[in-house]
């Protein structure tokens, strides 16, 4: 089983001396973009997040289609490649689909040029593509600086989003830092997997049947931050 570019470590961090404890929600200064690994809320919601766009489950298209899953999708391109009409029909039945750069290299210490083409290169092919424009970004392995958040948000990125939580091959879930439980507000990241012992669908239920059992339901992530967002989007 390997996961697709080490996109299982979402939220670990600036790296450029930026202090920041798992599970504290946005940070931001200077006027940009806000780091969120979760949503302040009173409401019984988490968010469900999927990477790189390796993985084209059928049966994971049925799944939110069923269900009404808001699920929020990160898509690399290199990845994604001809697999963009399998994210066309997911978007067709509700998912959202976001930025997560061209190449899937990972930011932190590039100049400002290359954070920026990677960025701002993933947004042009999501707006030919689907004729949206992205307002969430995740970098690739989790890691970026303060030039990735100024070249995130020259590319019209409004919130750069990492994770509290990551949904495991196995289906079992996994924590950053803090509580070992999901709580309101919670973004958990599903990474891609090239040899999964249980597909898309099947790993997303497993997670749902959790989520029942505490009571929560799957939130729209856009909705949330855009209410936390400095640009009030």
């Amino acid at each position: 089983m390997v996961l697709v570019a080490g996109c299982g470590t979402p939220g670990s961090g600036a790296g450029d001396g930026t202090a920041r404890s798992a599970g504290a929600g946005p940070v931001a200064s200077g006027g940009l973009p806000p780091v969120i690994d979760r949503v302040p809320t009173r409401d019984r919601v988490v968010f469900l997040t999927y990477d790189d766009g390796a993985e084209r489950d059928p049966g994971f298209i049925d799944l939110v289609r069923a269900r009404a899953l808001p699920v929020s999708l990160f898509l690399t391109d290199s990845v994604t490649g001809p697999g963009y009409a399998h994210f066309a029909r997911l978007r067709a039945v509700g998912a959202s689909l976001q930025n997560h750069t061209l190449d899937h290299r990972a930011l932190r210490g590039l100049p400002y040029a290359g954070q920026r083409a990677e960025i701002c290169g993933q947004q042009r092919k999501l707006r030919s593509r689907f004729g949206i424009r992205a307002t969430l970004f995740r970098p690739p392995y989790g890691t970026y600086d303060t030039t990735t958040l100024k070249a995130a948000a020259d590319c019209g990125i409004r919130a750069v989003i990492a994770s509290r939580a990551t949904l495991e091959t196995d289906g079992h879930l996994t924590y950053t830092a803090g509580p070992q439980r999901l709580n309101p507000g919670d973004i958990i990241a599903v990474p891609s997997v090239e040899t999964p012992s249980l597909t898309l669908a099947e790993r997303t239920a497993r997670l749902l049947e959790e989520l029942e059992e505490r009571g929560l339901k799957v939130g729209k992530l856009e909705t949330y931050v855009s209410r936390i967002s400095p640009s009030g989007a």
